[in-house]
């Protein structure tokens, strides 16, 4: 077997691919500063899907983010306009001449872009799902059984780096100036409303929308959810939010509401939110890195893999549920698990989470 090669003493030119989704791309920020850490003085980038670039393009560590369109990527080969954009995305990330790049998504496609670098160092897990190990020459096996965050810390421990643990991430200057305008035009101070999130990609992993409405209910009640509920959502999501609104009492709903927002603007309302309440999704991995309280309502899949990094006392789980029927992927629109969750246990979550003084 030819040896990998050998880490340069101070390598100029750095890449991170971790290309999605959003909640993954924000609480890939440890790697970064790990990164930074060891290499003060290089250049390091992060490819991004386009959509995400928001999440970690203000971040005082990260020279510059490469962003691509993921729908064009798929289409190379099959339409002139995609195929032009792969490879111009090709060409790009060659011409930088990268020394390192650190794949931590590990899947076929990240894989591929990594390979597509050429750089002299390109790092990834051995046990890559979808044959993206092949895009390698450095290999490094990693527990799959760790957080994801854990895994890729571990996978840069085993490339020779200590570290970092550093969640924090930041806003621009434009999000900031939107927050202050929304909250003057909703007479809202920072911390005077709560946040929740009751959608996600999959149906099973939504507690349903009348829960949501008893705990939004309960908020705005007892002054714990401060004078307004915001309810976060993507535009295709609106039957979710509708079902919520439909169940809320006509006084209740009138303190909600459901602003369209970008990713940057979703992340400044998230940073001066008083308390999320949400499902397995980006605003989950997002308040942890404004180091916001939170509550997360886990149905099939496992906190100990996705859950709030470092938060597992804030996740409520269908009790009684061994893993094996807890942990079940298989059919994304059955919402029998997440719907075992009682409104008391959230509840009793969302009072200790309200209470917590958030460090830093």
């Amino acid at each position: 077997m030819t040896p990998p090669p050998p880490q340069s003493a101070a390598p100029q030119r750095l890449l991170i691919v971790r290309p999605s989704a959003l909640g993954d791309v924000s609480r890939t920020v440890p790697a970064l500063v790990t990164l930074r850490q060891h290499h003060p003085d290089a250049q390091i980038d992060w490819l991004v899907n386009a959509g995400f670039v928001d999440a970690v393009r203000h971040h005082p560590m990260l020279d510059r983010v490469i962003p691509f369109d993921r729908a064009a990527l798929h289409m190379a080969g099959l339409r002139p306009a995609a195929t032009r954009a792969a490879l111009a995305l090709r060409r790009q990330l060659r011409d930088a001449r990268y020394d390192t790049v650190y794949d931590l998504q590990g899947l076929f496609r990240s894989g591929l872009l990594t390979w597509a670098t050429r750089a002299p160092r390109r790092v990834g897990f051995a046990n890559a799902r979808e044959l993206g190990h092949l895009g390698y020459n450095v290999k490094h096996p990693v527990n799959e059984s760790l957080h994801t965050v854990d895994r890729m810390l571990a996978l840069l421990e085993a490339d020779g780096l200590t570290p970092s643990h550093d969640m924090r991430i930041y806003l621009g200057d434009d999000d900031q100036q939107w927050l202050a305008r929304f909250l003057d035009e909703h007479r809202l101070a920072p911390q005077g409303y709560a946040c929740l999130a009751p959608t996600a990609r999959w149906l099973s992993k939504c507690w349903p929308a009348e829960r949501y409405a008893e705990i939004a209910t309960r908020l705005l009640d007892s002054g714990l959810g401060g004078d307004r509920l915001i309810v976060l959502a993507a535009p295709s999501e609106g039957a979710q939010v509708r079902a919520l609104l439909d169940a809320l009492p006509a006084a209740a709903r009138e303190r909600v509401l459901v602003p369209g927002t970008s990713v940057g603007q979703l992340m400044a309302l998230l940073s001066a939110t008083r308390l999320l309440v949400g499902n397995d999704s980006a605003a989950l991995h997002i308040a942890v890195g404004f180091n916001r309280p939170a509550v997360a309502v886990f149905g099939p899949t496992d906190p100990a893999l996705v859950g709030p990094y470092r938060r597992e006392a804030s996740v409520v789980q269908p009790p009684g549920a061994p893993d094996d029927a807890r942990h079940n992927y298989r059919d994304h629109d059955d919402q029998t698990l997440i719907a075992r969750v009682p409104v008391d246990a959230v509840w009793r979550r969302v009072q200790a989470e309200a209470n917590r003084t958030p460090a830093g």
